[in-house]
């Protein structure tokens, strides 16, 4: 599978099928991966694209901490779209990489067709609540550097999956991409104007008042709660998932029946 070259930085990437561009970015210490079960559904109506973040699985884990941030990412994804041809695209991603998608969509609206929200937080308002966010990204990161990966595997679905060279990008991803430093992500929301869904696990507790907040700000967004699911609701129950999901892009306009 091919990989892009960023500023020296190569990042992993998959292309199924054909049709308009649908990006999915994965969450945090998790890969590409997690999407085996959504790729072969949905590549028969879209082209779609999935990436390891940087520090993650088969992208590149730089040395320098700079390397890592918010703004890296979402022209990481940027780069992605024009490296397959792609003017827009239906963006989404579970956790950090629905984070990122939000932020992809304030940073380009003008290439965002409908928004994919899965079992993720928009980020705080409050800088008390983000600064304990923040404390708790870096304590990862010093547990990475201390345990290794040995670190994940106690953790969801979507991350026992994933495979990594090492930890040192996970750690380094820590401090530079889950940490966040503004607003602007969670102000956002009411601006957004193109289809969206919010789709979150029953069980996954610590996002289910996330997943109403975001549902409620964003105008028109659809909300999907999925049964007997936790974090990564497209792996705990795959059908039930695909199922919402094609449903959302039919619904909206965004997929042919």
């Amino acid at each position: 599978m091919p990989k892009l070259d960023r500023d020296g930085v190569n990042i992993y990437y998959e292309v199924h099928g054909a049709g308009p561009a649908l990006i999915l970015t994965h969450g945090y210490s998790a890969t590409s991966a997690m999407w085996a079960g959504q790729v072969g559904p949905l590549s028969k109506h879209f082209k779609v694209i999935t990436w390891d973040m940087r520090g993650h699985g088969q992208s590149d884990y730089p040395d320098d901490l700079g390397a890592y941030s918010e703004e890296a990412t979402v022209a990481d994804m940027a780069a992605l779209l024009d490296a397959v041809g792609a003017r827009e695209a239906v963006v989404g991603g579970l956790s950090l990489g629905g984070y990122m998608s939000l932020a992809f969509h304030l940073a380009h609206p003008e290439r965002t067709r409908g928004l994919l929200i899965i079992d993720t937080g928009p980020g705080y308002k409050n800088d008390q609540a983000r600064d304990g966010w923040n404390a708790n990204a870096v304590r990862r990161a010093e547990r990475l550097e201390a345990e290794g990966l040995g670190d994940l595997a106690g953790a969801s679905a979507e991350v026992r999956a994933a495979r990594h060279r090492d930890a040192t990008g996970l750690a380094r991803a820590a401090r530079g991409m889950l940490t966040q430093r503004d607003a602007r992500v969670i102000e956002s929301l009411p601006s957004v104007a193109i289809p969206a869904v919010v789709i979150v696990g029953a069980n996954d507790t610590p996002f289910l008042a996330a997943s109403d907040y975001m549902s409620a700000k964003i105008p028109g967004a659809k909300k999907v709660v999925i049964p007997d699911a936790g974090h990564s609701a497209n792996i705990d129950q795959p059908a039930a998932f695909n199922a919402a999901l094609s449903g959302f892009l039919k619904d909206a306009g965004l997929m042919s029946s």
